[in-house]
This record gives structure tokens, sequence and C-alpha cells, in this order.
């Protein structure tokens, strides 16, 4: 089954495959090269150059199922580990409350204020539906930046203190893949996911970048300064961190 459309000056041709799903190949005038992007909750993308068939693309395709095959199969598994926000979820921040609530308009709001992040969708519309997802993963997502803003500034600053460390500035932001990384003029970069961690992993985090500033690898003296200032525990903690990831939530 396939069709074609014309979005502006883009040409779009959808097939769908048996076992791959709906693939969307999309003929773009900036294109230069074949292109396969497959990412959570979205259909397979290919990029295709004016200069290159939509057959020759289909076979393109054929030769990396096995690949794009492998790739659905991993993103299913991180959209299984997130948790799916209902009317009756409990969901806390540290200090904001998560309150769902259904309106008559069409359009969905949030409003993060008095600590309660308050999102209103559509009330004939199924909270599960991924657009409405999305727009409360992104209101929480804000009000642990500003928690983060709040509280993660003053935490370096006691942890270093204590530990008489120094580092040069400190940047908050969300990253998906690392909880927080040291640069070479020992500026230190964390991530706003720390709030939602256990406050014995968070201070982990803030001290095993402290500890960067002064050992710029993971060596046996990275880990032996690490392990003093976290009473000899720098391994049980590290490893208690895997149950974790700043992606899935």
């Amino acid at each position: 089954m396939q069709k074609n459309t014309v979005v502006k000056e883009k040409t779009v041709k959808v097939i769908d495959y048996i076992e791959i799903g709906k693939v969307n190949f999309i003929r773009k005038p900036t294109v230069r090269n074949l292109k396969i992007t497959i990412k959570p909750f979205r259909e397979v993308e290919v990029s295709v150059p004016y200069f290159v068939s939509f057959e020759t693309a289909g076979n393109f395709v054929r030769e990396k199922q096995q690949w794009i095959k492998n790739s659905q199969a991993r993103f299913a598994r991180y959209r299984n580990g997130l948790t799916v926000f209902e009317e009756n979820t409990v969901f806390q921040t540290k200090d904001h409350t998560l309150i769902l609530c259904r309106h008559e308009r069409p359009t969905i709001k949030t409003i993060i204020k008095n600590g309660r992040i308050s999102v209103f969708f559509p009330e004939q519309a199924d909270v599960r539906d991924p657009r409405i997802q999305k727009v409360i993963r992104k209101a929480v997502l804000e009000a642990w930046r500003m928690e983060a803003g709040k509280y993660l500034p003053e935490e370096i600053h006691r942890l270093a203190s204590i530990h008489c460390f120094t580092y040069r500035k400190l940047t908050v932001r969300n990253n998906r893949t690392r909880w927080g990384s040291c640069t070479r003029n020992n500026q230190i970069n964390l991530n706003i996911h720390l709030m939602r961690l256990p406050r014995h992993l968070c201070e982990y985090i803030i001290l095993h970048e402290l500890c960067h500033t002064v050992h710029k690898h993971h060596q046996k003296a990275f880990w032996l300064l690490l392990d003093q200032v976290t009473n000899g525990k720098a391994r049980v903690l590290d490893k208690e961190l895997n149950a974790f990831s700043p992606e899935v939530w």
C-alpha cells in the first residue's frame, strides 16, 4: 500500500512494510545523501536526494531492514520504560505536584506556578495520546529545570566547600546521556535530571565531577580521591546509579 503527496517543496512517499511498518520517503531540495532516521514515537523516515529514485531508496531500506528492526526494538524498550501519565497518576518533583485537568478548549495548556504543574487538555481527548504525554513530560522537565537552577548551585558550593574543591563555573542543562561533566578548565556541567535522583546519588554525581577538577581521568588516583570524599563508597554508589538513566523516566 502506498500513496504520494506533495508538501511544499517536499515530495513524500509512504510505503507500509510488513516487518517494519510505515516508512516515509521524503525528497527534499537540500538532501544530498540517502539517510534513514529512526526516533522514538515516530515512523521510520528516509531522506531521499532528487537524483535518487524512490525505487533505489526502497532497495536501500530493504538492505538495512535488520538494522531498522534492531533500532525499533531498542526504542520499544525505551518506550516501555517511560512513565505513562494518567489522571490518577501521583507524580511529584522536589517542589511541584503534577495536576492533570480536562477543559473545554481544543488546545493543551500548561501552567507551572505555586508548586503545581498544571496540564489542561481537551475534554474528549485520551490522556494517553502521545501528543498529550509529550506536553506533560515537557512541563515536568521545565519544573526540574527551575528546581535544578535553584538547588544545584547551592549543593555544589556546599560540597566543594566541605571537601576543599574549586571549580570555575556551573552550568545546568538537560542532557539525555550524561549526568554531569567537567571540562579541562574546571567548568562543571550538571544534568537537571539530578533533581529526580535520591539525594545521596545526586551528591555522588556532584562529588564525581568535583574530583575531575583534580584528576581528568578515571584511573586509580581518581577513584582513590572519590572514595575519600564518599567514605569509601564510590564503587557501591556508582553501581547503584546504574539503575537510573537520564533518558528514561
